[in-house]
């Protein structure tokens, strides 16, 4: 019994010594990883879209021929260009049916002013004569003081017919139709014998240097700044890839749309503010004969 229990408490101390060896060596646990955080990632800011169309920059100038009378302004005489022809300042572009008359009130009047130059010269002479006379006495005062009337009714004569010469003038240059700026004939209005009215006779854009309109619908507004840049695309195939351009000039006030969607869902009612984009230079000239156009707008967040 005695060295039973001798060989169960020996066992026992091996086992015991055996656990402690092991928890020893144990490595010690790693630190506990913390869990990962999710990143949050801010929304991005949709472009904003809209249609619009090319310009020519500045304003189209309408050209309408001269003021109608009480008989109806003068006809269409001849018409000397045609849609799409460049033009310079100062050309000829249209002549109406009233210069012939004009060019002989003319002549008429300047053949009056010749005749009452030449009175006038002679009358002064008279006078000139008249008064040597009569300081010697040898001719009565009273028929001095006449010839001086005449040369005065001759003289108010003269300014007359002069202020009448310049009317004339006036009328013969408002006779032909011509170019206030360099550009191009976008479009023909009038034809020959007709009569022009309120539309006038061509339209004329300096389309060599192009920009863009683009109708922003006014909930997005906001998102458009100054100097922002835009690409342009054409919704109808009119030219290829893209064209880039900055934000030119924001309307200050809000009006109907003009250029509609293909869509025919969409709203032709809706509120759009017009934002004017100039084109950088190198894409302007790709499409400086195709005012009009319409495009797509994307403007960059």
């Amino acid at each position: 019994m005695t060295r039973r229990w001798w060989l169960v408490g020996g066992g026992c101390a091996l086992l015991a010594a055996l656990l402690l060896v092991r928890a020893l060596n144990r490595p010690a646990p790693a630190p506990a990883t913390p869990a990962p955080q999710a990143v949050v990632t801010p929304p991005q800011p949709e472009a904003v879209s809209a249609l619009g169309f090319l310009a020519p920059a500045g304003d189209v100038r309408k050209l309408a021929g001269p003021a109608a009378s009480k008989g109806g302004g003068p006809r269409l005489s001849e018409l000397l260009v045609q849609e799409g022809q460049r033009v310079q300042r100062g050309q000829v572009l249209a002549t109406f049916d009233n210069r012939p008359r004009l060019q002989a009130d003319l002549q008429a009047v300047t053949a009056r002013i010749q005749s009452l130059e030449v009175q006038t010269r002679m009358q002064q002479r008279e006078v000139a004569r008249y008064e040597r006379v009569a300081a010697t006495g040898a001719a009565a005062v009273v028929l001095l003081e006449e010839k001086k009337d005449e040369l005065v009714k001759l003289e108010g004569q003269l300014r007359e017919a002069r202020a009448q010469r310049q009317g004339v003038l006036v009328d013969l240059h408002d006779s032909q139709l011509r170019s206030p700026i360099n550009g191009t004939v976008l479009r023909v209005l009038a034809r020959v014998g007709e009569r022009p009215g309120e539309a006038g006779i061509v339209e004329i854009g300096a389309n060599d240097q192009m920009e863009a309109i683009a109708e922003v619908y006014e909930s997005d507004i906001d998102r458009v700044k100054l100097g922002q840049s835009v690409r342009l695309v054409s919704e109808n195939g009119g030219f290829d890839g893209s064209l880039q351009a900055r934000v030119l000039r924001i309307a200050p006030q809000v009006r109907q749309r003009n250029v509609l969607s293909t869509d025919p869902t969409g709203d032709a009612d809706a509120r759009v503010v017009e934002v004017r984009l100039a084109l950088d230079p190198a894409d302007a000239s790709k499409v400086h004969n195709l005012a009009g156009l319409k495009i797509l707008a994307r403007f960059q967040p």
